[in-house]
């Protein structure tokens, strides 16, 4: 059980280890999300489908998206066990996803990214600015990384409001980072 949601994680996929400082985290990720219930969400590098189905009780809809195929069938073994009927979980690219999307003249209003220790890329990065959601959660085990993406996304035209460290790893220097961000043009 992780913030009331079960999971069933298969051994090639991803997962925290530290149970209680991973509610913690995500916690704090859907509240910075600021969701009311009406938005449609994306949760790009959505492994298992974690953020997701937590932030789906909030959400009007969740899209996520997942190249590893094992995680995108534990992910969905998970929307059912969780009854999580506005959910969605594809196997593929998320920034080509979120391409397709705004091509198709569809949108989001926030995505949430979780991406490996080597940060995001200008691509992804590239394709949230063209489907223009209005908030992007980022959540970051490396703040140089970090520190690097929130630049780029300065420079397409998102803003970081606020960022919190959660201690991931007590007793070493690893910490996870939320950050929240916002469209400002």
């Amino acid at each position: 059980m992780l913030c009331g949601k079960r999971f069933c994680i298969s051994p090639g996929s991803f997962y925290q280890v530290n149970a209680l400082q991973t509610e913690r985290l995500y916690t704090k990720a859907i509240k910075l999300a600021g969701l009311t219930g009406r938005e449609t969400v994306i949760d790009a590098y959505c492994g298992i489908g974690t953020i997701g189905l937590i932030a789906s009780d909030q959400a009007r809809e969740v899209i996520g998206v997942e190249l590893n195929k094992a995680a995108v069938a534990d992910a969905n073994i998970n929307k059912k066990a969780n009854n999580a009927a506005n959910v969605r979980f594809y196997q593929g690219d998320a920034g080509q996803f979120m391409e397709r999307m705004a091509a198709e003249g569809k949108a989001c209003d926030v995505v949430f990214m979780d991406p490996p220790r080597s940060g995001s890329t200008e691509q992804f990065m590239d394709s949230i600015a063209i489907l223009k959601p209005k908030r992007v959660i980022y959540i970051s085990c490396n703040p140089e990384t970090l520190s690097r993406d929130l630049k780029y996304f300065s420079a397409i035209g998102y803003k970081c409001k606020t960022a919190a460290p959660v201690d991931m790893f007590p007793y070493t220097e690893e910490i996870e980072c939320v950050a929240a961000l916002s469209r400002v043009f």
